[in-house]
């Protein structure tokens, strides 16, 4: 079987785009090969920012031929029908063939589709593939017509290491013919070099001193960072975005170490990493490899060679443009911390936070309330502290440190709540408050840091939902999935017991509304769902548990998930398993007499007439009242459940249920009824698969 490896040189493909870009180009080429036919198996990929690289394995380098049959009308029918058919065929009368069946004599078709070619099929495909790229944005330049994320220099096509003969066409005057070369590095290896396959394209590109790999260029930065790092006896901060972007705008890395004046380093952390990250493209270093206590030095990757003397021009060329960029984040410190927190506040009036939703500050004042009432809410959460950084948690919106690093929202709050003498439980809420803004960022760690945050979500959430700013299918403008998945990681994880349903009502009333959008709960309920599948609950478990929640309700969400990690874990042992078996059979026999009769639940003693219906009678009126109100009660409930499980099994294996005797028939009826109500209790057990 052949091997098609395809290789594109262009100008420098932006770093965010190119993850997505090499595994469509690999996706693209493979469903055009499989819509020709073609059995494509996905191979190696490797992208650089001005190159990108796939092989293709399993391929055929011919198709076989296809005999193709038509049956055409009868032998004597009109000419005019004859005619159309072998138009439509292609094919003259005499081309065809007459045979005679069952039900007369028919002309037939028989032609021979000659099998396709790979080497004859790829130019046209990459001319599609190219044409029809899915790039966000993109150009054309010179006199193209086609468009793409940078100007194309080169692309090649091999089969086997042969070259495939052909061209790209830009439009215009313009097209690119197919080769075997590419372009190394620019600098240090200007010519090109021969290609023949993937194994031997990356250990040459290599030579000239180009990492196409991007795992052996990531992992390359990485032990560079670490080594230049422990030169200084530190450790690099450890920055995954930067990583990712950095590993997107080099091909040969080096890292170089610079210094930072002591001056700088009396700002805060935040404020010297931001400014090096978003800025500079720098890396940070510390003793202990957190953003803590930072070192007085940065890390900077270069594209080229090590060259001790030209490095050392890097490192003080980068240094001149890093004080430069610290004095003006210094600038704006000392500015800020110049105007008192009240002051800051009162310009958010002037801030619109979205239209029918009022200003910023019309949003600081209802997550005040709104704060208040949470934290009353919170175990050992102060209220009033609770309130008192939610007044000034959006003041750091108008300072200048927070209008040049929009990420330092919240943080810079904090440390000017402190510089104005703020008591701690409040300037570490106003900092926290953000928290979490995605699956993996940590929650608030005080008490009154997630009354704050959980406020400052759930205003989000019930205004867009009362003025209709509502998701609709993947778009999600003012992040409120989001939104809703961080009120429900801070319910869970830091094990809040709140009435959700009270507080949207709350909210709903700071903004003026009558009650909170009837959508709104269902909105919850289903990011919690979300939210449970992610943790690796089964869909069938999850749907058995939420079937508890009221309609037009939240729930407490606390005890949900509590009660889907309990059934969960349940129903994975043998007695989950047997009563789930117990419960299949319970709902099938009942459903089926109801369908002729109601059925009681009423049990009579007298009519019990076999240990084993006497032993399940006896669990069933000794079952403890079963519930899911408290964490000692969901505990408790699923522990009675277990010791159901053997009894109703049991009671199958030795029972039938339609006796002859119509009183015992009915107390056997009953009997099955209590245990249906007992089960219902806990969850809708018939949600789970199988049931």
């Amino acid at each position: 079987m052949a091997v098609l490896f395809v290789e594109i040189g262009c100008e420098e493909i932006p770093a965010r785009l190119q993850k997505k870009a090499i595994s469509d180009l690999q996706d693209m080429f493979v469903k055009q090969l499989t819509a020709l036919g073609f059995t494509a198996e996905a191979g190696r990929t490797a992208i650089s920012p001005r190159h990108m690289a796939i092989e293709i394995a399993g391929l055929a380098e011919r198709l076989q031929d296809a005999n193709i049959e038509r049956r055409g009308p009868r032998k004597d029918a009109p000419d005019k029908a004859i005619e159309g058919f072998c138009q439509s065929v292609g094919l003259s009368r005499d081309a065809l063939t007459e045979e005679t069946t069952e039900k007369g004599t028919f002309l037939f078709a028989r032609t021979t589709k000659k099998g396709a070619v790979l080497a004859a099929c790829l130019p046209e495909l990459a001319q599609k593939v190219l044409a029809e790229f899915p790039w966000p944005k993109s150009q054309r330049w010179a006199t193209s017509r086609m468009s793409w994320v940078r100007p194309l220099r080169s692309v090649n096509l091999l089969v086997d290491g042969k070259a495939i003969e052909g061209a790209i066409e830009l439009g215009g005057d313009m097209r690119i013919v197919f080769g075997k070369h590419a372009q190394t590095h620019p600098f240090h290896a200007p010519d090109r070099i021969i290609l023949s396959d993937f194994d031997s394209y990356l250990g040459d590109m290599r030579k000239g001193f180009v990492l196409v790999d991007h795992k052996e260029r990531m992992a390359e930065i990485e032990t560079q960072l670490e080594a230049r790092a422990a030169s200084k006896n530190l450790k690099p901060v450890r920055d995954e975005g930067l990583l990712a972007e950095t590993n997107g705008l080099v091909e040969w890395p080096q890292v170089i170490l610079g210094q930072i004046d002591d001056a700088f380093m009396e700002l805060p952390p935040e404020i010297l990493v931001t400014s090096m990250r978003v800025h500079q493209k720098f890396f940070a270093l510390s003793e202990d490899g957190s953003a803590g206590k930072l070192a007085p030095y940065f890390m900077t990757v270069a594209n080229r060679r090590a060259d001790v003397k030209t490095d050392a021009l890097i490192a003080n060329g980068n240094e001149r443009v890093l004080r430069a960029r610290l004095s003006d984040a210094r600038f704006f410190w000392d500015q800020d911390r110049a105007k008192p927190l009240p002051e800051m506040a009162a310009g958010l009036s002037a801030v619109t936070f979205y239209e029918g939703l009022g200003s910023v500050g019309d949003k600081a004042k209802r997550i005040t309330k709104l704060s208040a009432a949470i934290a009353d809410q919170i175990a050992g959460a102060d209220s009033e502290m609770a309130a008192r950084a939610a007044t000034f948690a959006k003041a750091d919106l108008v300072s200048d440190m927070v209008g040049e690093f929009p990420e330092l929202q919240g943080i810079m709050g904090g440390y000017y709540a402190r510089h104005d003498g703020e008591k701690d439980k409040v300037a570490s809420a106003i900092a926290q408050h953000y928290r979490p803004q995605g699956p993996k960022d940590s929650l608030p760690e005080t008490k009154e840091g997630l009354a704050v945050s959980l406020a400052d979500k759930i205003d989000t959430l019930t205004g867009f939902f009362g003025i209709n700013q509502k998701p609709t299918g993947s778009r999600d403008p003012f992040a409120l999935r989001r939104a809703a998945l961080g009120i429900l990681r801070m319910v869970d994880e830091a094990d809040l017991s709140l009435d959700l349903d009270a507080i949207l009502a709350t909210s709903a009333k700071l903004h003026g509304f009558d009650s909170a959008d009837a959508e709104l709960p269902s909105f919850i309920s289903e990011r919690l769902r979300v939210s449970l599948r992610d943790r690796g609950y089964g869909h069938d478990v999850i749907a058995a548990v939420l079937a508890k929640i009221e309609a037009g309700r939240c729930g407490d969400i606390r005890l949900l998930c509590r009660l889907t990690s309990a059934l969960d874990g349940f129903l994975s042992t043998d007695a989950g398993q047997g009563l789930r078996a117990g419960w299949r059979r319970v709902a099938s026999i009942l459903e089926a007499e109801e369908k002729k009769s109601a059925i009681s639940d009423k049990l009579a003693s007298a009519s019990l007439s076999t240990s084993e219906e006497k032993a399940l009678y006896d669990a069933v009126v000794n079952l403890p009242e079963l519930s899911v109100s408290s964490l000692a009660a969901i505990e408790a409930s699923i522990t009675a459940l277990a010791g159901l499980a053997e009894p109703i099994n049991h009671f199958f294996d030795n029972v039938v249920v339609n006796s002859e005797d119509e009183d015992i028939r009915l107390n056997r009826l009953a009997l099955l009824s209590r245990i249906r109500g007992a089960m219902y209790e806990i969850a809708d057990f018939g949600q789970l698969e199988g049931a």
